[in-house]
C-alpha cells in the first residue's frame, strides 16, 4: 500500500494533466469517439488486456496480478454534457456546446493513473483488477446496462466506484449503506386544448391554464399521497406554449422528473401524475398525451462493502473525515452494477473551502478542486488492494484449516 500511495503521489501531476486534456476535449453521451480511443491506447501501452466497443462505446481493461486471487472492478464514466462552458480557465472546453460539467473528466484521469500505479506493483497483487471505463452515464438508458450485457462484470467479485462531488469539501469521503442515490425517471406531457384570441377566452380551452393547474396540483402527490417516510420529488423542468402575446395556447408541452428510493413510491407517482393530468384536462374538456419513462433505479450500496470503504478511507493521509451522508436525489447508472455484484459507491469531496461561490454539478461554471483526484485514486486503489489481500488471506487460512 505504501508503494501504491508513493506512486500515486508521484503521478499526481499526470493525473491533473489528463483531467485538463479531457476537459478541453469533451464528448457528450453516445457521441464518444476520441475519448474511448484515448483510454484504450493508455491501457494498451501499459500492457493490459483491453476490450473496446464494450456495450457500444465502453472500454474494459484487465490487470492480472502476480498472485492468484479474486477479481475487483473499478468503474469510471467519461461522457460530458451538452452545456456551454462559462469558466475562464486555461483548460476551458474547446468544443462549442459541450462541457465536462459533472467531473467525469476527473473520474477518467483518476482511474487511468491509478491503473498505471497498480501496473508498477503488478507482481505483488493477489488477484485481478478490472478497469471499467463507461460511456453515456448522463443519458438513460446509459452505458452501464449495455456494458453489463456485453460481459464487463464476468468473473467480477466486487465493484467500487466514486463520484467527485463539488459541493462536499475536499478531504472528505461521504457514503452510506443502502440507498444512496435515487431512481431518476422522466415524464413527457402534451396537453391539447383549443386555441383562440386572447380577447375571447370563453371560446378556448386554454392549454397554459390547464398545464399550470397540473403543475400546482402535481406537488400534492408527494405531500399528500406518498408516505412521508419515503423521500420523493416531482419537478417540472420544461413548460412550453409558444404563441404571440394575444393568443391563447392551443397546445402545451411539459417535461419533468420524479425521484424515489423505493418501487412502491415509484409506481404510485407514475399513476398519480396521470390522474392529476386527467382531472386537470377534464375540467376544460381537453385531451392529453402522457409518457412516463423509467430511468436508472436507485443506487443501493451493500452494507459490508460500504463499511469496508469507510475503514479503508480512514487510513489515507489526505482524508480528513469519513462522513455518513444523506441520500442524494440525483440518479446514477452505477445502480445496475450493484444489482449484479456486491460493492459500494461513494463521494469524494472536491470543494475548495476558500471558494466564494460553489457551483453545482451540471452548471456552466462547474469546476473541482483537483486535490480530490489523488484522494479518489488512493481510496479506490487501497480498496482494491485491501479487498484482494483480505480475500487471499482468508483463502489461505481455509486451505490450511482444510
Amino acid at each position: 500500500m505504501e508503494n501504491l500511495f508513493t506512486l500515486l503521489k508521484e503521478f499526481e501531476p499526470e493525473m491533473i494533466s489528463i483531467r485538463r486534456y479531457l476537459h478541453e476535449n469533451p464528448e457528450i453521451s453516445y457521441h464518444e469517439v476520441k475519448t474511448p480511443a484515448y483510454i484504450a491506447e493508455y491501457h494498451q501501452k501499459l500492457g493490459h488486456e483491453v476490450r473496446t466497443g464494450v456495450g457500444g462505446r465502453g472500454v474494459v481493461a484487465t490487470l492480472r496480478g502476480g498472485k492468484p486471487g479474486q477479481t475487483v472492478a473499478l468503474r469510471a464514466d467519461f461522457d460530458a454534457l451538452a452545456i456551454q462552458e462559462e469558466n475562464d480557465i486555461p483548460y476551458k472546453s474547446k468544443v462549442d456546446g459541450a462541457m465536462h460539467a459533472c467531473g467525469h473528466d476527473g473520474h477518467t484521469a483518476t482511474l487511468l493513473v491509478l491503473a498505471k500505479a497498480l501496473n508498477k506493483i503488478q507482481d505483488e497483487i493477489a488477484g485481478t483488477i478490472v478497469f471499467i471505463h463507461q460511456f453515456a452515464e448522463e443519458i438513460a438508458p446509459g452505458g452501464a446496462i449495455s456494458m453489463i450485457e456485453d460481459g464487463c462484470l464476468e468473473g467480477v467479485d466486487v465493484i467500487f466506484g466514486t463520484h467527485i462531488w463539488s459541493t462536499f469539501p475536499v478531504g472528505t469521503i461521504q457514503l452510506k449503506s443502502g440507498p444512496i442515490m435515487a431512481a431518476a425517471d422522466q415524464f413527457n406531457i402534451k396537453i391539447q386544448g383549443k386555441g383562440g384570441h386572447g380577447s375571447e377566452p370563453h371560446l378556448t380551452k386554454d392549454a397554459v391554464m390547464i398545464g399550470s393547474q397540473f403543475v400546482a396540483s402535481a406537488q400534492q402527490i408527494v405531500s399528500r399521497r406518498v408516505n412521508p417516510l419515503h423521500p420523493a420529488v416531482v419537478s417540472v423542468g420544461h413548460f412550453e406554449a409558444l404563441n404571440p402575446f394575444n393568443v391563447i395556447a392551443d397546445t402545451a408541452t411539459l417535461i419533468g422528473t420524479a425521484r424515489t428510493f423505493d418501487e412502491e413510491a415509484r409506481d404510485l407517482i407514475e399513476k398519480e401524475l396521470e390522474n392529476v393530468l386527467k382531472s386537470s384536462c377534464l375540467l376544460m374538456d381537453a385531451s392529453y398525451e402522457y409518457v412516463y419513462k423509467r430511468g436508472y433505479p436507485p443506487v443501493v450500496n451493500h452494507e459490508a462493502e460500504t463499511a469496508f470503504i469507510a475503514e479503508t478511507a480512514k487510513n489515507i493521509e489526505e482524508v480528513q473525515a469519513v462522513v455518513e451522508c444523506d441520500p442524494l436525489m440525483g440518479g446514477e447508472d452505477f445502480a445496475y452494477y450493484l444489482q449484479h455484484v456486491k460493492g459500494a459507491f461513494f463521494f469524494t469531496g472536491a470543494m475548495d473551502p476558500e471558494w466564494d461561490v460553489v457551483y453545482p454539478h451540471h452548471h456552466p461554471r462547474f469546476n473541482i478542486d483537483e486535490r480530490s483526484l489523488l484522494i479518489a485514486a488512493k481510496t479506490l486503489g487501497s480498496a482494491a488492494i485491501s479487498f484482494l489481500e483480505k480475500e487471499s488471506g482468508q483463502t489461505q487460512e481455509q486451505s490450511i484449516t482444510n
